[in-house]
């Protein structure tokens, strides 16, 4: 984000770049005025190329205003009811929806009418604000992602909400524009002009579709951890809109009353057995909505493009020259059905913004082989470059595992058992001799899958590394996208001699790890990855004596 008020950035050099139609000209559009005939330059604020939001935003916004005052009058309605005459609380409730409407409407007229923006040669440019006016712009050369975004409500009345941003690592907000509402054939012209690069295009023959939705992947959605979370938000809303209305204990007496007849543990399988399938059907649901029409393409303007969406939809431009490198992400359910995801790794969309993180999503849980072929074809390798040889890690970061997973585990054991014994009590004693029973052997298990996942190798410009067990991921960063590297060793890592590896750059996550790899393995792995930028920071004289070279002690961070 730039002010520009205060940054007159370098512009675009060579030739003045065409200008597609819908996207207007300010060399050709504005008028000569007096003063530019005279020879001066026109006052920006008087260009007549200042370009309005859509008015039909005021549509949406009633709309949204209905329907927040029906959700919100009902409840209060029927609260104020109990304790005022009907026909007086049906009048309080309808006051405050006319204020909040009107409110609402007003305060959107005045951003609409206080709100422009402009497409230079040069420049992007955006006005808002009514007491303290903001004026921002960001270059042209510098725009790297164009993103369309449309609810039910803007589909309805053909708008699109336009996200314009430049990849910087700025905060979050800063390095981009974003245009509420405007039409949907502006903002398709938007995105191709402002995404328009002197690149080459793609050979003759080149199938620009990377990869395209199967029916089958919506079998993966449940194995997520999105299941069960949705399952408790399921039974938190029922119980939320009870209380609303009063039947709280309603709902309680029915659930006694239907379960009554039966034992305790088939009730209590019975309820979980029902927020499960609420889970189920939900994660189905959201699965649906996110990933309906789902296209990867890489256009001819060196651009892959993601669409997809049911009620709301998504396409978001990625420009590959912001590429560094994919990220292949393996939650244990869906990696036991043999499936995984693909996430970008680029500059500018840090995991950092929330939002930044749903717009690197290249591919959903997807069946393994899909997933090599469409990481080959972004990647334009060969193979497979997240599936080769890794170097495993040494025993000792088995030991780590078993020692921080099996510690885990006895917390919970402990403190039942100590329950029970200051309570003199058996059952807490009973429960966590049950606890260890399941959670010991699970965490054994948990932690040898960890360390099996361990691995780091090459592959051609891109260096892998992998790790994680209920999130197994997968990382190939290029190497000339790696900018340092910072070495860390605790007190149990220098005597089990294990370092922890992280290579620094500016997409991404900002550092990707290869955790308790050995000393010597591990240095010589990014001496060899990034060759020349860790030798500075080691001492070489080791090497004579048969040891590996080591970090400098005083200096083990080197970037």
């Amino acid at each position: 984000m730039t002010d520009a008020a205060t940054d007159t950035g370098p512009g675009v050099p060579g030739e003045r770049p065409a200008t597609p139609a819908g996207v207007p000209d300010p060399a050709r559009a504005a008028p000569r005025t007096p003063a530019a005939a005279a020879g001066s330059p026109a006052p920006p604020d008087a260009a007549p190329d200042w370009r309005r939001l859509d008015r039909r935003s005021l549509l949406v916004t009633a709309q949204l205003l209905l329907g927040a005052a029906f959700g919100a009058g009902v409840p209060v309605g029927a609260g104020l009811a109990a304790h005022l005459d009907f026909r007086a609380a049906v009048a309080w409730v309808l006051a405050g929806c006319v204020v909040l409407l009107g409110g609402g409407l007003a305060v959107d007229v005045l951003r609409l009418r206080h709100t422009r923006y402009r497409v230079g040669a040069d420049r992007v440019e955006l006005r808002t604000g009514v007491l303290f006016t903001s004026r921002r712009s960001l270059p042209r050369d510098r725009i790297r992602t164009v993103d369309l975004t449309a609810h039910p409500l803007f589909r309805l009345l053909g708008l699109v909400k336009v996200r314009i941003g430049t990849g910087d690592q700025a905060a979050a907000g800063e390095s981009a524009l974003q245009l509420t509402p405007v039409r949907r054939a502006e903002g398709e012209s938007l995105r191709r002009a402002l995404l328009r690069r002197d690149t080459t295009a793609a050979p003759a023959g080149d199938d620009p579709r990377l990869a395209a939705l199967s029916p089958g992947w919506i079998r993966y959605a449940p194995l997520s951890f999105l299941t069960p979370l949705l399952a408790l938000t399921g039974w938190g809303a029922v119980m939320q809109v009870s209380q609303w209305f009063g039947a709280e204990e309603t709902v309680v007496d029915w659930v006694r009353d239907t379960f009554s007849p039966l034992p305790a543990l088939w009730t209590v399988l019975a309820l979980g057995s029902i927020a499960l399938v609420t889970g189920f059907v939900g994660s189905l649901g959201v699965w649906t909505e996110m990933w309906w029409s789902y296209r990867l393409e890489r256009e001819p303007d060196g651009t892959l493009r993601v669409r997809r969406g049911l009620l709301t939809t998504r396409s978001i431009s990625l420009e590959e020259a912001r590429l560094r490198g994919v990220d292949v992400v393996e939650p244990l359910g869906v990696r036991l059905s043999g499936a995984a995801r693909v996430e970008a790794i680029a500059t500018g969309l840090s995991r950092k913004d929330g939002e930044d993180e749903d717009l690197s999503a290249l591919l959903p849980a997807a069946p393994r082989a899909v997933v090599d072929e469409v990481t080959a074809r972004v990647l334009r390798a060969p193979v497979a470059l997240t599936r080769p040889e890794l170097a495993p890690h040494p025993r000792a970061a088995l030991a780590r595992r078993l020692r921080r997973s099996l510690g885990a585990a006895l917390v919970p054991v402990v403190m039942l058992v100590a329950l029970g014994a200051a309570l003199s009590v058996r059952g807490p004693v009973y429960a966590g001799a049950v606890a260890a029973a399941v959670l010991l052997p699970a965490a054994a298990l948990l932690a040898r899958d960890a360390y099996r996942s361990l691995g780091h190798g090459l592959a051609g410009p891109y260096l892998v590394v992998r790790s994680g067990t209920l999130r197994r991921s997968t990382v190939a960063l290029r190497r000339d996208g790696v900018v340092g590297w910072t070495v860390r060793q605790s007190l149990f890592q220098r005597r089990a001699g294990l370092v922890t590896l992280r290579a620094t750059t500016a997409a991404g996550a900002q550092a990707y790890a290869a955790y308790d790899v050995g000393e010597a393995q591990g240095l010589r792995f990014a001496a060899e990855a990034v060759p020349g930028l860790l030798t500075p920071f080691l001492v070489t004289g080791a090497a004579a004596d048969g040891r590996a070279p080591a970090p400098v002690p005083a200096d083990e961070d080197a970037r």
